[in-house]
């Protein structure tokens, strides 16, 4: 394989077209990102024209753009893109299935979503003039409806997600077991649970487990929280891997996951450490996360890099255009309101939530070179979306140089043993 470079970024969420000849700054964007071979994103939106109701329950923001913003996309040099994340289904199968279509219609290489799970599972491959490369994209944060259905030899599947499921397990001493126990037996919180069992639907728990409503706990020595990633999707992702693994040079895995096992967002949930090192383990070349819209820390494992979460890069969710009428119910807000007095409300006039946050309007694009099949150099550009512009003008990329996020950044990364060096405004990790 030749020296291969690969870029990626966080995630996009773009509701709004660029002005002709671009925004201010788009252009130095643009031109970094145009220096890889590989180059790469994740489309945390839906992008149609209502094909698609909305859904009952959403992401968060229900999520739809214009599909001619995936030409905006392009103008930036993208060329793979993971469609995997919790806003996957906002708009329901139509809306999947749509999404598929205009990217389709665009001749964009993506993975993560199909009309089966099969087909959402199953890695793309991007042809450059130096390597074959293979993405696997699937997601851990959905709702369950949004997950992409197997087929059986009747039925066909439904479209949606590759997903990752997980379990969380809370380990307690045994006082803290009994007393749990107690409050079970108290509340009649299980009953529908017992009820399942007592007729068969569910088997019953093993011994030393204690389902507690939708929570379990387990009886242990010590007081801890445990993540699991889902059994049955950590042998279908490396399976898909592997297959990649002999049909190209290169193998990424893209994975979107809000998750931490403690309120500290900073930190990824156990399940997702356990997972990505799985798959480097399986072959993966490097593995991609996003999904909490803020910077998590890189690890070198095996000499293969795993982003935790490479943070936001375009975030202009104040700005999407529609808005379903449950969006204004769950505000409890008339259903006539149009969407600049929700995000008012959800934002309490801009003094809360994300729009106040430092961290989710500062983050990095990363690069990275591989030469004889072995990762070299992984090169990290500071990027701001403008925290201190008005709604109108907020959530694009420019460069900015800045070491302060850098430094902070090289703090999330230095508890995996990894050191960045900081040099002319841009972070460095030499392998």
């Amino acid at each position: 394989m030749k020296t291969t470079t690969f870029l990626a970024t966080g995630d996009a969420f773009i509701t709004r077209p660029f002005p002709e000849g671009g925004y201010e700054g788009f252009e130095a964007v643009r031109d970094l990102i145009c220096r890889y071979d590989v180059r790469f994103s994740n489309l945390e939106m839906t992008f149609h024209n209502q094909e698609g109701c909305p859904a009952a329950v959403s992401g968060g923001t229900w999520a739809m753009a214009e599909p001619e913003l995936l030409d905006s996309m392009r103008s930036y040099g993208f060329n793979l893109y993971n469609t995997a994340n919790n806003h996957s289904c906002d708009y329901s199968h139509g809306g999947v299935l749509g999404t598929i279509a205009h990217l389709r219609e665009r001749g964009m290489v993506f993975a993560g979503t199909g009309r089966n799970l099969a087909e959402a599972s199953k890695p793309c491959y991007l042809e450059t003039k130096k390597a074959r490369v293979a993405l696997i994209g699937a997601s851990a944060t959905f709702h369950e409806s949004g997950m992409a259905g197997g087929q059986s030899g009747e039925v066909g599947g439904r479209p949606g997600l590759n997903p990752l499921r997980f379990e969380t397990v809370y380990h307690v001493r045994r006082e803290n077991y009994e007393k749990a126990a107690s409050l079970a037996a108290l509340t009649k919180i299980n009953a529908s649970m017992e009820n399942s069992i007592k007729n068969g639907y569910k088997n019953p728990p093993k011994e030393g487990v204690l389902p507690f409503g939708i929570y379990q706990f387990e009886l242990d020595e010590k007081d801890w929280i445990e993540s699991r990633p889902n059994e049955t999707d950590m042998v279908r992702i490396e399976a898909e891997i592997q297959e990649a693994k002999k049909q190209a040079d290169v193998v990424l895995v893209s994975i979107h996951a809000h998750e931490s096992d403690t309120e500290n967002m900073k930190i990824p949930a156990m399940f997702l450490e356990t997972a990505a090192r799985r798959w480097v383990d399986a072959g993966a070349d490097a593995v991609i996360g996003h999904g909490p819209h803020e910077l998590r820390g890189i690890e070198i494992y095996h000499d293969r890099p795993i982003f935790y979460s490479l943070g936001n890069f375009l975030f202009e969710t104040e700005t999407v255009g529609l808005q379903p009428l449950e969006a204004y119910v769950n505000k409890k807000m008339p259903p006539e309101t149009k969407v600049g007095a929700y995000m008012d409300q959800r934002s309490k006039n801009g003094t809360s939530g994300y729009g106040v946050l430092w961290e989710i309007w500062h983050s990095v694009m990363a690069g990275w070179t591989m030469e004889n099949g072995k990762v070299t150099q992984i090169q990290l550009y500071p990027i701001s979306l403008g925290m201190e512009c008005p709604r109108s003008q907020k959530g694009v990329p420019v460069l900015t140089g800045d070491e302060e996020t850098l430094q902070y950044l090289a703090g999330l990364s230095a508890p995996y043993g990894t050191r960045i060096d900081i040099k002319d405004g841009v972070g460095y990790i030499n392998l």
